[in-house]
């Protein structure tokens, strides 16, 4: 029952992952259409405002949510559920109000330090409103997923894309020619619409299941504030670190470009960090839906302390990134101009893709080993990574990215990824004790995903095909090529949950000491 609901919620968080990144690609393109390089390039620096101003409620809260609620539903204690959020409420609403009026009486100055301008300074005023409805979603996605049922948060999604995009072009339509500000604040209204449909949607739900629980009167946490605050204050003081010092980087970033190349580099930025990261993380979107699945599956494994299982699911994780990250590190290396044509009709977007490609395995694993770590109860060593990491990124941008421009800001990002990955990889292997053999787990890979993206090149280069039809050649002839010759080299059993339920009796059987070191 246990693995049908876990593959059911990964489909759920898939498949919804699948078509919002989709739909996220069509309209980051149909935007940067609309207003330009420059214009995604003011929109990323409010953005990463935006994500600084929601580090509060929607960063190390929800994880606590998840890994509380987990225990209470499993005592069947209603009581206790309702405790724990209604705390979790409280503690949103004083910190969202405390964000909103933060950046009502500092939009200008925000605006001016952000852009060197005015023209963000509604869309700062409207992020004000947008903070709350964010926490709650987070929140309440949270409860779902401790409750294991994803599909609140992919269908809460599906609607949250559908009034995005829709309530934007209406917004810009109406405001097109009033100028950059106005257009860019059109795109926070639909960004703000959007979350409160969001969050309307799965409070309503949130209300409709919690009749579901039993009431019983037993207790996981007697005091809720306190273990919300434990588990959520590391987790928010290294989001909020971390996005305060990701916005002084993105602030950073076009002006250092601009003492380089003695341009105006924000058209430059805007298609690093709108147009072709999104794309670039664009396949890991079933590794992430596994990765937040395991949250409170890996609670629950090291509070019944079942090392085995452990074990087994961090070794089939780490190897599923792997794989996936040289697979599609391989396709856009030599597919990365006809991708950044084909969207964009952009050959600076190409470049990005086909220069950033190798740092995709490591994207992909870092990713993942991070949700791994904060369900083992390692925030406070994430929270060292991410802050060292950052702090490390700004001071190699201070010191070399106005003499070396953009292709120094590439090698930051290769050092960077490499940095947390080694790290998180590194700190996941000692407390899980999993092993990796790197013959196949990385030689072999590497070695296949390249051969096979390299033959399936050199043969479509000999046909004029359109770009999307070539692409998707490309894509549908590696993917089942690269899979085959990884099986014939024993380097993948075909991962599966069913490889981890037979660790189960191990897990049993393992010496019942504390998985964390």
């Amino acid at each position: 029952m246990r693995k049908t609901l876990f593959i059911k919620n990964a489909a759920y968080l898939t498949a919804s992952s699948l078509v919002l990144r989709f739909a996220g690609i069509i309209f980051k393109v149909w935007l940067a259409a609309r207003i330009g390089a420059r214009g995604m390039g003011v929109y990323q620096l409010v953005f990463s405002l935006y994500m600084l101003a929601s580090a509060f409620t929607a960063s190390g809260i929800p994880t606590a949510v998840t890994r509380l609620i987990a225990g209470e539903s499993a005592l069947g204690s209603r009581k206790g559920v309702k405790k724990i959020m209604s705390a979790t409420f409280k503690i949103n609403l004083a910190l969202s109000v405390l964000t909103a009026v933060f950046l009502l009486s500092c939009a200008k100055v925000l605006s001016r330090l952000l852009v060197g301008s005015a023209d963000a300074v509604l869309s700062i005023k409207i992020l004000s409103a947008c903070v709350f409805f964010t926490g709650v979603s987070s929140i309440i996605k949270g409860y779902f997923i401790a409750r294991r049922n994803a599909a609140p948060g992919a269908v809460a999604g599906l609607i949250e894309q559908l009034v995005r995009i829709s309530v934007t072009a209406a917004a810009i339509g109406a405001v097109y020619r009033e100028g950059l500000y106005a257009v860019c604040a059109a795109v926070f209204i639909g960004d703000t619409a959007a979350e409160a449909s969001s969050s309307l949607f799965l409070f309503l739900r949130y209300r409709a299941d919690l009749g579901k629980i039993a009431g019983g009167d037993r207790h996981f946490e007697r005091r809720p504030v306190k273990s919300l605050c434990r588990i959520g204050a590391p987790l928010t003081t290294s989001r909020y670190l971390n996005s305060f010092l990701r916005t002084a980087e993105n602030t950073l970033v076009p002006k250092m470009l601009t003492a380089f190349s003695g341009k105006n580099a924000l058209p430059l930025f805007g298609m690093i960090k709108g147009m072709a990261l999104p794309v670039l993380f664009f396949p890991s979107v079933i590794l992430n839906a596994v990765s937040t699945l395991l949250i409170p599956e890996m609670s629950e494994a090291v509070a019944r302390r079942r090392a085995g299982l452990v074990r087994c699911a961090v070794e089939e994780i780490l190897r599923a990134a792997a794989l996936v990250g040289f697979l599609f590190a391989a396709i856009f290396a030599v597919s990365g101009y006809k991708i950044g044509a084909l969207l964009y009709g952009s050959g600076d977007v190409g470049f990005l893709l086909t220069a950033l490609s190798p740092v995709v395995p490591l994207m992909y694993v870092d990713s993942l080993c991070d949700g791994l770590l904060k369900g083992l109860d390692q925030q406070n060593f994430t929270f060292r990574v991410s802050v060292s990491d950052s702090a490390a990124r700004i001071v190699l941008i201070l010191l070399f990215l106005g003499r070396t421009g953009i292709a120094g800001f590439i090698c930051i990002m290769y050092l960077s990824n490499l940095f947390t990955c080694a790290l998180n990889v590194q700190r996941l292997k000692k407390i899980s004790g999993a092993a990796a053999d790197a013959k196949t787990t990385i030689v072999f890979p590497v070695l296949t995903a390249a051969l096979s993206a390299l033959t399936v090149k050199l043969i479509l280069d000999i046909f004029v095909l359109p770009d999307l039809v070539y692409i998707i050649i490309l894509c549908v002839t590696c993917i089942p090529l690269y899979l085959s010759a990884l099986y014939l080299l024993g380097c993948m059993n075909f991962i599966s949950l069913g490889r981890m339920r037979k660790h189960k009796k191990y897990a049993a059987a393992t010496t019942r000491t504390s998985l964390i070191k």
